[in-house]
């Protein structure tokens, strides 16, 4: 190969290197910044995982009246309640494929426990409105970049505390209308997975993510629909997209 030959090859590197290197990372670099910040939205679902007491069929005794106000109870049971989320996110880099997240939330999400008796008609739904702040705590670990895409998975715990419930809201009301009350903060642990898409100016991550609660969130009470329940748990599905 002749020495024009070699220069020419030497310059055409040296000139594609130049180029790329004038590129901007897509995804508007934000994996290659020790920390960075964002935003969520979210999909919320969530119910209550139900322990029952050894008599929870038993019919509630009122000692005001002297009798049974209940008739005895055929099952107790939690549907899923959606709900959404919004948030932010700080994000710190670890090393190239871990990092650590913070994404504190405003979780607006009720929830619900179905009490059903022998008549149907008796049959009986308490609504638990919840609006909580969530604090999060996360590692992710993430695969090698292929193009424009990577998979990853993460795990945390985070705390959940609620704001603007009343704890004497059914202060005075008749037994029977009586609220099914939650603590007012409670720890959970929670695992999920998604994949992170660059964009030219941004990383858009969609990601799954289920938790649960740690301890008891029911506050017991002497009435007819906290007495049968000795633990509620709950149990929450997340979709989320993460802009950042």
């Amino acid at each position: 190969m002749s020495k024009n030959c070699y220069l020419i090859v030497i310059l055409l590197l040296f000139s594609s290197n130049t180029l790329l290197a004038q590129v901007p990372a897509w995804g508007g670099g934000a994996d290659l910044t020790d920390l960075s910040f964002g935003f969520t939205f979210s999909y919320v679902n969530n119910y209550y995982k139900i322990d029952k007491k050894s008599n929870w069929r038993d019919p509630f005794f009122d000692p005001g009246v002297n009798r049974n106000i209940t008739d005895s109870l055929k099952g107790i049971g939690s549907k899923n309640s959606p709900g959404f989320a919004v948030g932010f996110i700080t994000r710190y880099r670890l090393t190239d494929h871990l990092e650590a997240r913070v994404t504190p939330s405003l979780v607006f999400a009720d929830r619900s426990v179905s009490y059903s008796y022998p008549n149907p008609d008796d049959d009986v739904t308490k609504q638990i409105q919840s609006t909580t702040i969530d604090f999060p705590l996360e590692l992710k670990l993430k695969s090698d970049r292929i193009g424009n895409m990577r998979a990853y998975i993460l795990g945390g715990v985070k705390y959940s505390l609620a704001i603007g419930s009343k704890k004497n809201a059914d202060a005075g009301l008749d037994p029977l209308d009586k609220l099914v009350k939650n603590v007012g903060g409670f720890g959970s642990y929670e695992a999920g997975l998604g994949c992170d898409i660059y964009f030219e100016f941004f990383k858009l991550s969609p990601e799954i993510k289920i938790s649960n609660s740690l301890g008891n969130v029911l506050v017991p009470e002497n009435q007819p629909y906290s007495s049968p329940i000795s633990k509620l748990g709950l149990h929450t599905i997340m979709f989320s997209l993460y802009f950042e």
